[in-house]
């Protein structure tokens, strides 16, 4: 798909500029502290997708008062889902959406960001702490932090004029942690995404890097079905738990070889290059200790290098099965529960080349270009050529966890890059 064509641009930010914005945002630094304190305290655990409207409604609050013109747009949830990959029971799901600048200005770049959040180990995690310059508590990293800097970045780069006749579009979905095709996917889907921008960057928790690339996933659901039968007439049963063991050990040799095939792109930490495959995350079946297990199923949930090719590995996977199923004679399906493919852009690229510009300018040196070891949202913008970035202040390494955190300097820091980045795109 060809690339729209970039704006000319000047070899780095005027440094008065960022100087501007840089003042403008540490004006807010409380600001911003309390709007991310106020954002963790909304339980918006994903699975299930509870508080979901609630999260959204505190977000359109908050971009009310920055002019960032927000709205709600409602969504339909998919239906319930038979595996933890796929959306299911979130309530109230819904994509917020806001712009800076022009509304129909000529150029356009996206900010794009999730308010979901994993599962916390401990209900205090949804009371942040402020402590040594860090806010501690679920989401700072990952990564409603992200979604602070992008809305004051958006703000700052929109009333301090740096944004000339363009715009900047923020897309906030609901379902990033179960993969975001009830919210992405609706912007998708709807025509939302406009292929002729600029550039499309997400503040996932990179620690300061940039993300250029990021795996695809694949996950497979395997079901094999046997005859139930007493353990006093065993003979007369088919054990679909037997068949399931046969069946998962030539996937389990594919996980092991695809461990092998490593990326060319860069990434942190560099020994863990190869594809990952986890055979058995989710496994079960039977009835009864005592009788034998007439259905039993697992489940292969892999992570993808851009290099692969997902529709192939696909079809190779269920080859695997369905030959090893064909050796015993048993009864077994199998179910693609997540195929979304890598995202790449080329650390070349002229929008790629600007964000390094700015973050070099910013962070006082130049950033890494890195493969995300995850998947992305950035996929449903490269898929329409946009070129698209992860770049944030948390970090991976803490994500998830049970002390996540955010460096407070490093949102007012991130902050000022997207700002900057917009209105060199733009201004």
């Amino acid at each position: 798909m060809t690339t729209p064509p970039m704006k000319p641009t000047t070899t780095k930010p005027a440094t008065d500029t960022a100087a501007r914005v840089r003042e403008w945002l540490d004006a807010r630094s409380e600001e911003m502290a309390e709007l991310l304190t106020l954002l963790v305290a909304v339980e918006s655990e994903n699975p299930p997708g509870r508080e979901l409207g609630h999260c959204a409604r505190v977000l359109r609050d908050a971009m009310d008062r920055l002019w960032l013109s927000p709205e709600i747009l409602p969504v339909t949830a998919a239906p319930a889902a038979t595996d933890p990959t796929t959306p299911s029971g979130l309530e109230e799901p819904c994509v917020v959406r806001g712009t800076a600048g022009t509304p129909d200005g000529e150029g356009l770049v996206y900010f794009h960001g999730h308010f979901d959040v994993v599962p916390v180990q401990d209900r205090g995690q949804f009371t942040a702490v402020r402590r040594d310059g860090r806010i501690i508590g679920r989401g700072t990293a990952d990564m409603k932090g992200g979604i602070v800097s992008m809305l004051y970045g958006a703000a700052a780069a929109q009333e301090l004029g740096l944004l000339g006749s363009g715009r900047v579009v923020l897309h906030l979905v609901c379902d990033e942690e179960t993969g975001s095709v009830v919210g992405a996917g609706h912007l998708r889907g709807a025509e939302l995404i406009d292929p002729a921008a600029l550039a499309m960057v997400t503040g996932e928790p990179s620690g300061g890097s940039i993300w250029n690339a990021a795996r695809g996933a694949l996950s497979l659901r395997v079901d094999v079905r046997g005859k139930e039968a007493h353990v006093g007439q065993a003979d007369r049963g088919v054990n679909a738990f037997q068949h399931m063991l046969h069946i998962a050990r030539p996937v389990e040799r594919y996980a092991t070889a695809m461990a092998e095939r490593h990326t060319a792109f860069p990434m942190a930490p560099e020994d863990a290059p190869g594809t990952m495959v986890v055979v058995g995350g989710l496994s079960g079946g039977g009835s009864n200790f005592n009788v034998v297990p007439g259905s039993a199923y697992f489940t292969v949930d892999g992570r993808y290098n851009p290099e692969e090719d997902l529709e192939a590995e696909a079809k190779r996977l269920t080859a695997l099965i369905d030959g090893a199923a064909r050796e015993i004679g048993a009864d077994a399906s199998v179910e693609i529960t997540q195929l979304q493919p890598p995202a790449a852009t080329s650390s070349g690229h002229p929008a790629a080349a600007a964000l390094a510009r700015v973050a070099s300018v910013v962070q006082g040196a130049r950033p890494r270009f890195e493969m995300c070891a995850g998947i992305l949202e950035t996929r449903w913008y490269a898929q329409l050529g946009i070129p698209a970035f992860g770049y944030g202040a948390g970090r991976l390494d803490v994500s998830h966890g049970p002390d996540e955190y955010v460096d407070e300097a490093a949102l007012r820091r991130c902050a000022e890059v997207y700002a900057l980045y917009a209105g060199e795109l733009l201004g």
